[in-house]
């Protein structure tokens, strides 16, 4: 048996209970019962339950929400750095460090906050997101993540040699500059007092470098 809604022009659907039977070679249907004035949650429940399933009597008091973290633009930015496979690139074998590291890039793209914020951001009891719990680092603290920065140190050399493999051939021109720039505002912690070549004298001041193969790959960085 099953839930049939036929459409009824300019009247409501009809909603009828139906079985499905053989006569020789055909496939035919025969309607048992008229459900077109049963209230829809009970025709619901009935259609979870021919399917097999099990129908719930006041579905909003049986379950209870204890917590809801945001998941989507977690799963949108680790699933990238993941595709373009960083997390091989920064090391070969899965540890805490290498899951923290990623745990920081990640949010320092979804948000850019100190190493204290960040920690908390992670921390199983005062997590803004599901990135800790995706990558294990549940029992994450500010400490923490300054002993994966030291891990990441030690690993630059090679991280750079993998880079310079994966995006550079031997013999190519790579093309590099450096300048510096003002702005407005006091927040930015790159920007600091110094000689302005635009003569915006009391300006914060920023010098950022970019590093650009022919092909057009690129890598920038700020700071003082």
């Amino acid at each position: 048996m099953y839930i049939d809604i036929v459409p009824n022009r300019n009247s409501p659907p009809a909603v009828l209970l139906r079985e499905s039977y053989r006569e020789g070679k055909k496939v035919l249907k025969r309607t048992i019962a008229n459900l077109s004035e049963v209230p829809r949650n009970i025709v619901e429940g009935l259609r979870i339950l021919l399917r097999g399933g099990a129908a719930v009597e006041h579905f909003e008091d049986s379950f209870e929400i204890e917590r809801s973290l945001p998941h989507g633009h977690v799963a949108a930015v680790l699933g990238t750095l993941r595709k373009l496979k960083l997390d091989t690139l920064i090391d070969s074998e899965p540890s805490e460090e290498r899951n923290r590291v990623m745990g920081m890039i990640v949010a320092r793209i979804l948000d850019p906050r100190s190493k204290l914020a960040t920690a908390r951001g992670l921390d199983e009891e005062t997590s803004t997101s599901t990135l800790a719990e995706i990558l294990e680092v549940q029992k994450t603290d500010a400490q923490a993540l300054y002993t994966a920065m030291d891990w990441l140190g030690e690993r630059q050399a090679e991280i750079e040699k993998k880079l310079a493999k994966r995006h550079l051939e031997d013999g190519t021109l790579v093309l590099y500059d450096v300048s510096s720039t003002y702005f407005e505002g006091k927040c930015c912690p790159l920007g600091q007092l110094g000689h302005s070549r635009d003569e915006k004298k009391g300006n914060l001041q920023i010098v950022f470098g970019l590093l650009m193969q022919p092909s057009g790959m690129s890598g920038g960085r700020g700071g003082v």
